[in-house]
């Protein structure tokens, strides 16, 4: 049997200050044992997906700009400072950084939510890529996508926390 206050505690921040994910997803009777990253994420998922636009926009919104304020000031959750750490967002210069908070202001004023992306194995050149690209997509577009990045997260962070599977 799965202990709820367990799981709630381990899985309710892997999408973004949402832990209403994990819950939906335990009462829907979606997670299983054994525990494993791929079960864990489909059950997760399964809710993202079910969750009303507003209620994913809220996901989505709940993520931190990358290297943007919260990240100066050390106010990122630990699995968001160690993803931008990884992917060298920690160390940019001042005209990277400068570039990063321009596209940052840029991409929330259109979409309404912060650029989205899976760092992991990315660097600051690939990211910043990835941002011009996709500031010119369709807000559909880009909601489909910034959604799929957030479930990649999921992911990502899953595998870490349920290594070996």
């Amino acid at each position: 049997m799965i202990d709820r206050a367990d799981f709630l505690d381990r899985f309710g921040g892997v999408f973004e200050h949402s832990p209403f994910i994990a819950e939906r997803a335990l009462d829907a009777g979606a997670v299983t044992l054994p525990l494993t990253a791929q079960g864990v994420h489909a059950a997760l998922t399964d809710a993202f997906r079910k969750a009303s636009h507003d209620e994913q926009m809220g996901v989505l919104t709940a993520h931190p700009d990358l290297a943007g304020k919260l990240a100066i000031s050390g106010e990122l959750t630990e699995d968001s400072r160690k993803e931008q750490a990884g992917a060298g967002l920690d160390r940019l210069s001042p005209a990277e950084h400068a570039r990063f908070t321009e596209l940052n202001t840029a991409y929330t004023e259109k979409f309404g939510f912060p650029f989205i992306i899976a760092v992991k194995g990315l660097t600051k050149d690939d990211i910043l890529a990835a941002f011009e690209a996709r500031i010119g997509n369709s807000a559909e577009r880009e909601f489909e996508t910034a959604k799929a990045q957030v479930e990649r997260i999921a992911l990502l962070r899953l595998t870490a926390l349920l290594p070996g599977d």
